[in-house]
């Protein structure tokens, strides 16, 4: 009952910018107001696009935490209000191409502020990073893919609380990650795409608590002894040994080499305590040999997908088989054959990934006996959906139709195959079915129909299928259904996508014409009349009129809007009173042509 009238009170205070105002007046109320609770309201007002620089100042006393990420038209303006927060413990601005260097001066000086994220604010520069050197309270700290430079990431050396340092992308020289060795308390180092060589690599070893590092696209090929750590990713490097021989053995428990070259696959794992070792993620690496496997046996994730891997790979990985949890062989050479030998020594696997390998439908019964599968992608694969072959699809006998023993599955991805809609029949018998993904030229009308029937459905996504207006007036989606994917769906119209969004404002419609859906239903939209987002255009009266994104209409823009009523008459009768000297005369056949 408590959380019934709270998400009422919530709905209320954010209907419309009127209903913002009456309880901006106020704003003494929200001071006592719990802090996720008000967290819980800025960030709906936020979605709602009813937020704006000056109400953060209601907030100011409350909130602890404000995640801004994506948000393009946050600025200085924006982070002015926001230094106001005294009790502020986390902000999030990434994604929010308008902050600089300036507007992080705002916030200099904050005592309780301990995680700040400037992700891809491509406009912090050294400054910016002085400016965050006033703020030692920070334990968190991300500045990825920004403007800094190894000069700015030394300034970082005064932050000695950082636990959580991610500097992806930046120049992050030997010399720089040699000073950031007075980090003491570090726990987490992300410089992928950096320059550090394995001079610099060598300086972490005065990082007494580091547990996670981050090294991809580095000149790394080889580690120091870094007992401490527990996640290591080194992708698309150039691997000699992971870690050199002399002392205690790193007890890795996630270990990610996507795109890796490794030289010696004996070589590489030498000094590497295996015991722990619960992820490994080889996708896409030059390995051609996978014989260090048995060596490797709490393994319960597994990712080999586009390496050489094949069926002669399956005897390896049926030794790492028992505590296998999630296993990607997509974009392998596996066949159904292979399948089937690995089938019986994975009892406890949840996710199987298989796309774009050479399996087709007599891999299904084997997909049969494991037991806890959640989630099978077949996606590229040859998968009819049909175990026998006949002339008529009436006569045609399901594939699919052995998937039905697996009570647990909840996502089925079968894009890019030759599915019909005849071969997914049995689907409305799979009670725990929420997530389904096809795209095939020959799903017609009768698919949705059919699949209307799965009680559990989240998402359906149909792609390049021919279905008609026809076929989405009369489909009635299951009541948790949220996302519906129709991209590619050629024959549908703008207004049988309107429609059907009309009838279910719940679901998300994906398709083709999505932008001109979106802005045909923003003119019915109370909330777009009350963004603040939505310029307000002066005319020269100094009157205003509304947004002309609300008048766009079947895909054009109605120019006429710029002007004011005394304009539009002068412009009427200045065109009346041109020559028809100056004229082109239109022939008769196409003056009356519509």
């Amino acid at each position: 009952m408590d959380s019934q009238l709270v998400e009422m009170c919530m709905e209320s205070a954010t209907e419309s910018l009127d209903a913002v105002e009456a309880w901006r007046r106020q704003r003494r109320t929200l001071e006592m107001m719990p802090s996720h609770l008000a967290e819980a309201l800025l960030h709906r007002l936020l979605r709602r696009r009813l937020l704006f620089p000056s109400l953060l100042e209601v907030f100011k006393f409350c909130v602890d935490g404000i995640d801004l990420r994506g948000e393009s038209y946050v600025d200085a303006e924006w982070m002015a209000y926001i230094g106001g927060f005294e009790h502020l413990h986390s902000l999030n601005l990434s994604d929010c191409n308008k902050i600089n260097s300036s507007a992080i001066w705002a916030i200099i000086g904050m005592t309780n502020l301990k995680e700040l994220d400037l992700s891809r604010c491509s406009k912090i520069t050294d400054d910016g990073v002085r400016h965050l050197t006033t703020i030692p309270s920070l334990e968190k700290l991300w500045i990825p893919e920004t403007s800094v430079t190894a000069d700015g990431v030394i300034l970082l050396t005064s932050l000695t609380n950082l636990s959580f340092l991610d500097l992806g992308g930046l120049p992050v020289s030997d010399s720089a990650l040699c000073n950031l060795k007075v980090l003491r308390k570090l726990q987490h180092l992300d410089i992928w795409g950096s320059v550090v060589s394995n001079k610099g690599a060598s300086h972490l070893k005065w990082f007494p608590k580091l547990s996670s590092l981050n090294l991809a696209w580095t000149k790394v090929t080889m580690l120091p002894c870094l007992p401490s750590l527990a996640c290591l990713n080194m992708s698309n490097c150039t691997i000699h040994s992971i870690f050199e021989g002399e002392g205690q053995k790193a007890l890795l428990t996630k270990l990610i080499l996507s795109g890796a070259t490794i030289k010696d696959v004996s070589e590489a794992f030498l000094h590497l305590e295996t015991s722990s070792l619960s992820l490994l993620d080889l996708s896409n690496s030059s390995l051609n040999s996978f014989c260090f496997l048995p060596y490797m046996r709490m393994i319960s994730d597994l990712d080999l997908s586009g390496t050489s891997a094949g069926d002669e790979s399956v005897e390896h990985i049926a030794f790492v088989g028992q505590n296998l949890r999630h296993l990607n062989l997509s974009q392998t050479k596996l066949s159904s054959a292979g399948l089937g030998t690995l089938a019986g020594f994975v009892p406890n696997l949840e996710t199987l990934l298989l796309s774009y390998t050479a399996i087709d439908d007599s891999a299904i019964p084997f997909m049969c006996i494991m037991p806890l599968l959640k989630y099978i992608n077949m996606s590229g694969t040859n998968i009819r959906g049909i175990s026998n072959e006949v002339d008529s699809d009436l006569d045609c006998v399901s594939s699919l139709s052995g998937l039905s023993t697996l009570e647990h599955l909840e996502r089925l991805d079968l894009e890019e195959t030759r599915i019909k809609d005849s071969a997914l029949a049995p689907l409305p018998s799979f009670r725990k079915l929420s997530h389904l993904f096809l795209r095939s030229g020959s799903l017609a009308d009768t698919t949705l129909h059919q699949l209307s029937s799965i009680s559990s459905l989240v998402t359906l996504g149909i792609r390049d299928g021919v279905l008609t207006n026809t076929g989405l007036d009369v489909f009635n989606p299951p009541p948790p259904m949220k996302i519906l994917d129709l991209r590619g769906s050629w024959l549908m119209t703008e207004d049988a996508l309107l429609s059907f969004q009309q009838r279910h404002p719940q679901i998300e419609v994906r398709h083709d014409l999505s932008i001109a859906l979106v802005k045909r239903l923003s003119v019915s939209s109370p909330l777009s009349q009350a963004t603040p987002r939505a310029k307000l255009y002066i005319n020269k009266k100094g009157g205003s009129s509304t947004s002309p994104l609300r008048s766009i209409r079947d895909g054009f823009l109605d120019q006429r809007l710029k002007y004011t009523n005394e304009e539009l008459l002068a412009m009427r009768f200045d065109s009346t009173s041109i020559s028809r000297d100056n004229v082109v005369q239109i022939p008769h056949e196409l003056a009356n042509d519509g």
